[in-house]
């Protein structure tokens, strides 16, 4: 904060705007955007990896398996994305503190759920109540990614499940004809030429989580939409910087975020498409 902005009602102007956006509040602000774009680089190694998993298990020729990948493709994307995170997070973390009280209170005999309350020992809290405030924010943060991670993974599934098939069988018999094994054939054929039938639906899913990020405030994590709502609400003379209700400055300067970060993603998707379609023909 600027050395005049001691008492901002005695200030104006850019003088008193400037002193209004660099107030603890505001601050706070700003960090949840890294927030955000935290939540999305560290959600997509997971529903990366998730997609990939559930994608194979969909093509074994093992039955069982064969059939969790449908089970788990098809039970997560028939659910309603807020359904899912009212549900998950809480089934998840209420899951972490029955393990944690079975192990850290064994003297402890009764159920857990009583009544309408879910009580466990102290010890078993996860994170423990003293814990620094930092440590609340990441096990929100960690159920965050996991809740994400878990939806669209099964979306994620789909879309690799798809490219899978889409890849010439042409191409791969003639690996095999090569003397490739059906490994080789997998990992240098099949899977590298997958990526550019993927890239598409991926690129799709990609702006899709990024439109979803709002639902962070659904696991009390104060994101960029929560602040623009508590920032931009009609603040009175009890206030120090009190002003009307300026929600809707609030939003366009969202608006003009989220079109920007989606702007610059299909930029860089358009890239990563043009690369690894080289000396292919594929239809967009």
């Amino acid at each position: 904060m600027f050395e005049f902005c001691v008492d901002p009602k005695a200030i104006e102007g850019l003088k008193w705007l400037s002193c209004y956006l660099t107030t603890p509040k505001h601050a706070a602000m700003y960090y949840s955007i890294l927030t955000v774009l935290g939540l999305l680089a560290a959600a997509v190694p997971p529903i990366l990896l998730l997609g990939f998993a559930g994608a194979l298990a969909r093509r074994s020729g093992f039955a069982p398996i064969r059939w969790i990948g449908l089970g788990y493709t098809s039970i997560v994307r028939g659910v309603p994305d807020i359904v899912f995170f009212l549900f998950f997070p809480i089934a998840l973390d209420q899951a972490v503190e029955v393990i944690r009280h079975k192990i850290k209170c064994p003297d402890v005999v009764g159920s857990v759920y009583q009544g309408n309350d879910f009580v466990v020992c102290q010890a078993a809290k996860m994170p423990l109540g003293p814990s620094p405030q930092w440590v609340h924010e990441a096990w929100g943060f960690t159920l965050a990614v996991v809740t994400f991670a878990i939806v669209f993974g099964a979306f994620t599934a789909n879309t690799l499940h798809g490219a899978l098939a889409a890849v010439p069988r042409g191409q791969l018999e003639t690996a095999r004809a090569f003397g490739m094994t059906d490994r080789q054939t997998f990992w240098r054929v099949h899977l590298p030429q997958m990526w550019v039938y993927a890239l598409p639906g991926l690129s799709n899913l990609w702006m899709i989580l990024i439109k979803a990020t709002p639902l962070l405030f659904l696991l009390g994590i104060k994101d960029i939409v929560y602040w623009a709502k508590e920032l931009g609400g009609m603040k009175t003379q009890a206030y120090t910087y009190s002003h009307p209700d300026w929600r809707v400055w609030y939003f366009a300067a969202l608006l003009v975020f989220y079109l920007l970060l989606t702007w610059v993603s299909q930029r860089v998707f358009d890239r990563v498409f043009a690369r690894a379609s080289r000396g292919m023909s594929v239809a967009r």
